[in-house]
């Protein structure tokens, strides 16, 4: 059975705005070298899916070098590969209110797409889906079931305000969806949440896209399952791994510092037959100076580290300088942190400059955040 996969990575942008102004939540990076859609692509390619279609608006100039041609998900292929969907626009269209916000807007702006594809099934995975799941298996399930969408979900006791992020999904025993409930506000308990990710014929999301433009749907949860989860047979799959979405700033904190847990780096990167793949840069190794100290922290090639770190995430190329005490953050690539700086709680983005003696800190509630390429 071939499969053609979809990612979206846009969607979800406004999750965290300060992250996204200047990039898609697509290429936000993640756990010293990653960024969010290499697990997307890695379960993709590591599930033997080949054509994988990329669908985005905005801001996408960093997504489009990090994919490059796709050779490091081994998909720089002449039949298939990577491809970028950007919005559909012609030189006499309408500026006002153009693109998309949804997944459904998006396939039906990059329907183009679909068309050319022969492949029997379509893997659709939002960008910011943190989890190694093997999706071969979701496959199988849904044929099994002759189903019409197929939909992973996980099984977990959220809070209060979890609920309100989170697409919530009843099933019966047989795994058969009877209710859906879209970011509700007067859940509570152990229930069974969407991890964005669901499988469907090929030929019946076709359909399903010219029924919504027929309709004026918008929305694929709200419209299409919603309105037809007594009409379609549509399925559960249930997934027990690790899972993990990002839904604001304090979240990426957290799903970030989770990775110091040497149960969820196994979960994520254990699995030697199913890698998460990204592009791959060939630095120097990290040095370490005769007065650094480093504890409990993950620290990516090409840093020159002098001080003392601990707790934390350090990207590529940052240099942290003689008697400075990085605590509990996150610095992303090519940071330059000076002399006798106090860092606690806090995310520095890409080229931030620190200088000598500064102080900066915040609460694993509310993290401090710099913004890419400032001083401070």
């Amino acid at each position: 059975m071939s499969a053609v996969g979809i990612i979206f990575s846009n969607v979800h942008d406004k999750n965290i705005p300060e992250l996204t102004q200047i990039r898609t939540m697509a290429s936000v990076p993640y756990g010293c070298r990653y960024r969010f859609i290499d697990f997307a692509l890695s379960n993709m390619a590591n599930s033997g899916i080949q054509k994988v279609g990329v669908i985005t608006q905005y801001n996408y100039q960093s997504l489009m070098d990090h994919i490059g041609t796709g050779k490091d998900w081994d998909l720089a292929t002449r039949a298939g590969g990577i491809k970028i969907l950007p919005p559909h626009i012609t030189a006499f269209a309408n500026t006002v209110n153009l693109g998309f916000t949804t997944r459904l807007s998006g396939l039906m702006d990059c329907g183009h797409f679909l068309e050319r594809c022969k492949e029997d099934y379509v893997i659709m995975s939002d960008c910011d889906v943190i989890c190694n799941i093997d999706l071969r298996d979701l496959i199988d399930a849904h044929a099994q079931t002759n189903a019409d969408i197929t939909i992973a979900v996980k099984n977990v006791t959220l809070t209060p305000d979890a609920y309100k992020k989170n697409v919530i999904l009843s099933s019966d025993e047989y795994g058969r969806a009877t209710d859906i409930f879209v970011y509700p506000n007067d859940k509570s308990g152990t229930h069974d949440i969407s991890l964005n990710i669901m499988v469907m014929k090929r030929e019946f999301l076709h359909s399903v896209i010219h029924d919504s433009k027929a309709h004026g749907y918008t929305s694929f949860n709200s419209d299409v399952i919603a309105k037809n989860i007594n009409r379609y047979n549509i399925r559960t799959y249930r997934y027990d791994g690790y899972f993990a979405c990002v839904s604001s700033l304090s979240e990426y904190y957290s799903c970030s510092m989770e990775l110091l847990k040497p149960d969820v780096r196994h979960a994520l990167f254990g699995d030697k037959d199913r890698p998460v793949l990204t592009k791959v840069r060939n630095s120097a190794p990290t040095v370490y100076g005769s007065d650094s100290s480093v504890k409990n922290s993950l620290i990516a090639d090409g840093c020159n580290i002098e001080g003392t770190v601990e707790n934390s995430i350090i990207f590529r190329g940052v240099k942290i300088s003689k008697g400075t005490t990085v605590r509990n953050s996150i610095v992303m690539q090519d940071c330059q942190i000076g002399e006798n700086v106090v860092l606690n709680c806090a995310i520095l983005d890409k080229n931030v400059v620190v200088r000598d003696g500064r102080v900066l800190s915040g609460h694993e509630t509310k993290p401090f955040f710099a913004e890419k390429s400032i001083m401070i």
